[in-house]
């Protein structure tokens, strides 16, 4: 199928032609950048401040201005601050003879002067050839203009790079979210603010590593494919290994693996890694995403409480500067403020205050927990017990309301087969998640290490498959015997770091920090 060109599309081959008739490669060369554009901002701000200068009204047109004006132009064009840019052109101003435009960079936008004068006809020509998209080296001098802009003067100008098709229009870009995800390329160059979270990940995430190899954890990286589906409570995506001709099942955790490594004496281990889960997508999942798991030997659910707070307050000190946020879940509700310890509540203790129903001093039979539930309207589903009632409940009526930072603790065992249990009460066990905005980040035990027990509550999770629970976990045989080697005592904590990543940069949906999320095909 031929494909149908626009007007400019058209325009813009035939300046490849042009520039292959000058010996210009259309698509460039490696150039040889000394600064970027905030390099530029950050050198001519540090000059005015020397110059006792704080501000300048670029409206101001008196005398006085343009005498000021010209006596820093004179002493900071005797520095001779010779710079090499390279970017992209997303503005372009010709009066004649000379011209300004702009050129970004990872870093920003950086106003650019060029003039006949300065590099001669022909590459003046070479210029006026360019498009706003193009890509271009710049060396010149910093200079300031009338109006107190910084500017690089253009001595050497090198076309690198020509853009066939021309961007979306400059002030709105791409308005359809669709189409900015799906073409992230061109969101990524027209709005600054999609830029900003790009790279606000990275380092949210190094912040993350840097608190954990402080604490002396080992970072590690386990498998992608698993033989058996464990770990969490998920639906999985299922593959095939040709030469082995068998299917395994992309992670849903990274727990297993990693609680190996504790039995194997590496005592404290974390992996940031990417997830998959078969399920659904909205504004807070995506059936790829990254966790951090971390495990502490001699660790419990208290020292799993003071390092997930730990890691949140310093990625947000670290990245941001900031101790209170927008809540995501609702941009017009409550800040969030994560300055002060988080609460302590129990999943009971929400369900009684909330809906009047005492589970902790009732120990209600599954037939008594089944009429409750129906009278509260919650559907029992046929592998349901007491404890995922109890769930059940907590989920309708309480979750939402926890919205500054609270850690949820006392799980039933039926919905924690990797957890020890409470030792005061068995029918619950030594859990907690993390919820902020009324939404889940973070999920913590004191992990289950006895052998016996584990392989108990991997059985009954077979019943539920059984029962139609198509995410409960699989038998792991492996698992069980490194457990009977003897595992130490030990904390555990997963959280999701998409979800952090969004809280920190203030944004409602997890495509916004997802620099590729998944799509539906275009209708």
């Amino acid at each position: 199928m031929e494909e149908k060109l626009s007007d400019q599309e058209l325009v813009r081959r035939e300046k490849v032609q042009k520039l292959l008739d000058l010996g210009i490669d259309p698509f460039g060369h490696a150039y040889e950048r000394t600064s970027y554009s905030l390099d530029i901002q950050k050198t001519v701000s540090d000059f005015l401040l020397e110059e006792g200068i704080t501000s300048i009204d670029p409206n101001d047109k008196s005398e006085e201005h343009k005498a000021l004006m010209n006596e820093l132009h004179e002493k900071l064009d005797a520095k001779n601050l010779i710079v090499s840019l390279a970017g992209r052109i997303m503005f372009i101003r010709k009066m004649g003879k000379a011209s300004f435009f702009s050129l970004q960079d990872v870093k920003g936008k950086q106003q650019i002067y060029i003039s006949i004068n300065d590099v001669g006809e022909e590459v003046y020509n070479l210029f006026k050839m360019a498009d706003i998209g193009d890509i271009v080296g710049v060396k010149g001098k910093i200079m300031l203009t009338q109006t107190g802009a910084a500017t690089v003067k253009c001595l050497e100008y090198t076309h690198l790079t020509k853009a066939l098709r021309p961007l979306p229009e400059k002030f709105h870009g791409l308005t359809d979210k669709e189409e900015r995800y799906r073409r992230r390329y061109v969101d990524l160059i027209m709005n600054e603010e999609a830029k900003k979270v790009a790279l606000a990940r990275p380092k949210i995430i190094r912040a993350v590593q840097e608190y954990c190899d402080n604490l002396g954890f080992v970072e590690v990286e386990t498998p992608v494919l698993s033989p058996v589906q464990g770990g969490a409570t998920a639906r999985p995506f299922i593959t095939h290994h040709n030469t082995l001709d068998k299917d395994f099942y992309l992670r849903i955790a990274t727990e297993l693996p990693l609680k190996r490594l504790i039995v194997g004496g590496l005592e404290k281990v974390y992996e940031i890694g990417r997830l998959f889960r078969n399920e659904g997508m909205d504004l807070s999942h995506n059936p790829e995403f990254t966790t951090i798991e971390l495990y502490e030997a001699y660790g419990d659910l208290s020292s799993m409480m003071t390092i997930t707070e730990g890691i949140i307050r310093h990625a947000a000190s670290k990245v941001t500067g900031k101790t209170e946020f927008m809540n995501i879940f609702n941009p017009e509700g409550e800040k969030i403020d994560i300055s002060k310890p988080f609460r302590k509540v129990t999943m009971c203790d929400m369900i009684k205050e909330v809906v009047g129903v005492d589970f902790k001093n009732n120990n209600y039979s599954l037939e008594e927990a089944t009429e409750i539930a129906t009278k509260h309207g919650i559907k029992v589903e046929p592998h349901f017990t007491v404890g995922h009632i109890i769930d059940a409940f907590f989920e309708e009526f309480c979750e939402e309301k926890l919205i500054q930072p609270t850690f949820l603790c006392g799980h039933p065992v039926e919905i924690s087969p990797l957890t020890k249990k409470d030792p005061s009460d068995p029918r619950f066990v030594e859990r907690f998640e993390l919820y902020i905005g009324g939404h889940e980040f973070a999920n913590a035990y004191t992990e289950l290490n006895d052998p016996i027990d584990q392989k108990e509550r991997f059985l009954n999770q077979l019943k539920e498959r059984d029962a139609g629970n198509d995410e409960a976990s699989e038998m792991d045989v492996d698992f069980v015997e490194a457990l009977e080697y003897g595992m130490p005592p030990c904390g555990g904590v997963g959280m999701g770091i998409d979800r952090l990543v969004m809280f920190l940069t203030e944004q409602v949906s997890i495509r916004e920090v997802l620099l590729f999320p998944h799509m539906k095909d275009r209708g």
